[in-house]
């Protein structure tokens, strides 16, 4: 597996990550404080556009290191979770490091 691969969801899963943050933030101003619509609106559709990107990145790594479903899910859906995208993104690419310098592969976790 090239290291691309492995690097383009790194860094799509931090800006998704980063952007949800910023998104929950938006959302306590505008449903707590009635402020911030339109800036929330933008905040949210980007978010939602790199999410996408980040789901194509995620699926395709996935699909390259032969993840089973539920794990193939659980990284999917970490782009939804607060926080859980810093962790999810971590653990993967330890796991996924020993597939991109041409290790035997490393055993399915579901």
């Amino acid at each position: 597996m090239k290291s691309s691969v492995l690097t383009r969801y790194r860094v799509m899963a931090y800006v998704t990550a980063v952007m949800l943050l910023v998104l929950s933030t938006c959302m306590v101003f505008k449903y707590g404080f009635d402020m911030g619509e339109d800036v929330t609106f933008a905040v949210s559709q980007t978010h939602g556009v790199l999410y996408i990107i980040y789901l194509v990145f995620a699926f395709d790594l996935g699909s390259k290191a032969r993840w089973p479903f539920g794990k193939l899910l659980w990284v999917l859906l970490s782009g939804t979770i607060p926080f859980a995208a810093f962790f999810v993104e971590r653990k993967i690419a330890a796991e996924v490091k020993p597939l991109v310098s041409g290790a035997a592969p490393a055993p399915a976790k579901a």
